[in-house]
Formats: C-alpha cells, sequence, structure tokens
C-alpha cells in the first residue's frame, strides 16, 4: 500500500525549512509577505502578531484580500491550513500617514519615521502599493507640517517620554525629483529638529542624491545622516521604477555608495527581493554590500493585485527563493559586521536568526 504523502503547505514549508536551516517561525513570516492573506480588509493591513513559540510581539504590513493565499485570519489567528500559526493582537489598515514611531526597546522609542513631503503625490513605481493607500497629507509649508509631525509624535509617547529619546529620524517620502529639491528639504528638517532642541541623525530614503557636493554639503550642514539608496532592483528598471529612479543605473550605484561614505556620511540601501533573476540578484547585491556602513532593506516583494503578480521575476513565487538569496546575503555582509537590525523593516528576510546566532533588540 503506498504511504500518503502530506503536500500542504506547511508540510512543504517545514521540510524547506530544515533544508535552509532556519527557524520555522521565520519561514512562516517570509511566507506570510510573499502571499498575503486572504481575509478581504483593504489592499494592505498592519499586524502587530505574536507567533506560535516566540515571546515577542511583531508588526508585519502584508497585502490583503489575495485570495489563493494559504493564510487567512480567523477571529484574532493567523491560520493556515486550519492551523494556529499566530495570535493577532492588533490589527489596522495600513494607510500612508504622516509618521510614526518606531524602535521600542522596552523603555522609550528611539526612532521615527517621517513623511512630510506628501506620499500622495508620489508617482509611484510599478511594485509600489503607495497607489493603493489612503493617504494622510496636509498641505502646510514645510516648516510648520514638520513642527505639527513632531507634537503628533510627542503625544503618542509613553508617559515620562521625550522626542529626545529618538536617535534617528528617517524620511521616507520618495517624492524628490532633483538633487536641490532634496538638499533644501534636508536642510529644513535639519533646522526644524534643532530648533527643538532634537539632534537625532537624520535617515533619507533616495536616489537623487548622486554628486559629491552633494554628499559634502550634507556633511557639512545636515549630518549625521544615513543615506538609505532607493535602489530596489537592476534589472527593467525603466519599466519597473518612477524616471528620477531609472535614469540611475545599476552599475552607478557602487560608486555612489562608495562618494557618500568617503564624504563621512552612513550608508545604506534598499532592495526588493523577487524582482530580479537569482544569479543578477545574487550579483548585483554582492556589489552593494561592501558600501555599507548599516545593514540594508532587503525586503520581500509583495503583490496586492493579480497584475503585480505578473512583475515577479521567475522562482520568486516559491519561499526557497528567498530562503536562498537570504544565505547569500548572510556570506557577504556577515563578515563584514554588517547585522540586521528588527525594527528597521517590516517585511524583511531575518526575524529571529541571523548567519547562525540569534538576533536580538527591538523588532517594531
Amino acid at each position: 500500500m503506498t504511504a500518503l504523502v502530506d503536500t500542504s503547505p506547511l508540510a512543504r514549508w517545514q521540510g524547506l525549512a530544515r533544508e535552509h536551516g532556519v527557524a520555522w517561525t521565520e519561514l512562516v513570516l517570509v511566507a506570510v509577505n510573499l502571499y498575503g492573506i486572504r481575509t478581504p480588509l483593504g489592499a494592505r493591513i498592519r499586524l502587530l502578531v505574536r507567533v506560535t513559540g516566540e515571546r515577542e510581539s511583531r508588526v508585519v504590513v502584508v497585502p490583503s484580500g489575495r485570495p489563493d493565499s494559504p493564510f487567512e485570519l480567523v477571529e484574532d489567528r493567523l491560520c493556515a491550513d486550519g492551523r494556529t500559526l499566530a495570535r493577532v493582537e492588533r490589527r489596522a489598515a495600513d494607510d500612508a500617514v504622516p509618521g510614526y514611531l518606531r524602535c521600542w526597546d522596552g523603555r522609550a522609542w528611539r526612532a521615527a519615521t517621517l513623511n512630510p513631503n506628501a506620499r500622495s503625490r508620489c508617482t509611484g513605481c510599478a511594485f509600489c502599493p503607495t497607489t493603493l493607500e489612503d493617504a494622510v497629507d496636509p498641505r502646510l509649508r514645510l516648516e510648520d507640517e514638520l513642527a505639527a509631525l513632531l507634537a503628533g509624535l510627542a503625544a503618542q509617547l509613553p508617559p515620562g517620554g521625550t522626542l529626545r529619546d529618538l536617535a534617528e529620524v528617517t524620511i521616507s517620502t520618495g517624492c524628490f525629483h532633483t538633487e536641490q529639491a532634496a538638499l533644501a528639504h534636508l536642510r529644513t528638517v535639519r533646522r526644524v529638529l534643532t530648533e527643538h532642541g532634537l539632534t537625532p541623525r537624520i535617515g533619507l530614503l533616495t536616489s537623487v542624491l548622486r554628486s559629491r557636493e552633494a554628499f559634502a554639503e550634507i556633511a557639512r550642514e545636515i549630518g549625521p545622516f544615513l543615506l538609505y539608496l532607493t535602489a530596489e532592483c537592476a534589472s527593467r528598471r525603466d519599466v519597473l521604477l518612477k524616471a528620477s529612479k531609472a535614469s540611475l543605473t545599476a552599475a552607478e550605484m557602487p560608486g555612489l555608495l562608495a562618494r557618500a561614505r568617503a564624504a563621512g556620511l552612513q550608508t545604506s540601501f534598499t532592495y526588493v527581493v523577487g524582482l530580479d533573476p537569482y544569479p543578477l540578484m545574487r550579483d548585483f547585491l554582492r556589489t552593494l554590500l561592501p558600501h555599507c556602513t548599516v545593514f540594508p532593506s532587503v525586503q520581500v516583494y509583495q503583490s496586492h493585485t493579480p497584475l503585480m503578480d505578473l512583475l515577479r521575476a521567475e522562482g520568486a513565487g516559491e519561499p526557497a527563493y528567498y530562503l536562498d538569496i537570504r544565505r547569500e546575503v548572510e556570506r557577504v555582509a556577515a563578515p563584514r559586521g554588517l547585522v540586521p537590525e528588527r525594527w528597521r523593516c517590516y517585511r524583511p528576510l531575518w526575524y529571529s536568526t541571523y548567519a547562525g546566532r540569534p538576533l536580538t533588540g527591538p523588532c517594531r
């Protein structure tokens, strides 16, 4: 008599986790980013979940309303194949809000993300869900808007908390089209922060800052500063990216990061795993990692619609593609002392372990 073989997603994933030497919980979290959830709760949902077997709760932001996903929400449980994989402690639609606190270390919020340049004005890239979201960005002068954002963040602090606890403020708008516009924006942000008695490192996600002159000005007038180069992908850049990003080629990026680092700036990049053919992705990341001082935001491509499914590279519809590149990144990054900070990315490849060692520190 032929034995029945369990071909359920959970059985396949358990075998894949063993094969790659990763924790089962990590594979589950990579998979929910990849597949989203069936439950129709808008285009994108923000969940605070506690995965079975973990002591800490973490934030995940995933596509919803995906009918082919193996995941669904049943009351306060995240389930697949009828099995509870995580408890959902909080849920909300993921709107494009002006700003939010990050990096909770158990005593204080140590970082914040600001979107003061109005994300609703961004033309967006083909893989980005921004155009699917309801934007909440007031039309104020930048100085007034920044002051209002800081006041809003201060109102969310725990008793005894202060914005002076913030070690980093990241600007994540992606709406600058010229280097000069980005520089002017950064000067204003630093001035307003200083006026409020705040001295955090400023981070900016951008691809328009490119020249030695710009990096020298930032080091002189705006630092401390972290450049997050929005690399995103190496192939089909003219198809997948808006013009201001696509004008920067993959071959130019290592030199750009090297110039920023030579000017004394901290450097990193964002990359969307799932858009490039695997060999190209592997080789591209190998060229960028040596120029980073902060571990990059290497994130799972999230498809929100059937049309966005078509953007995936070959093999990128399966978890193995993501676990393979996770291992390759570790081989290059770990010897350089680059380690993921768990709070930085909501759709990462790393959650509890990295290069065979436990990951610690804030995770939301």
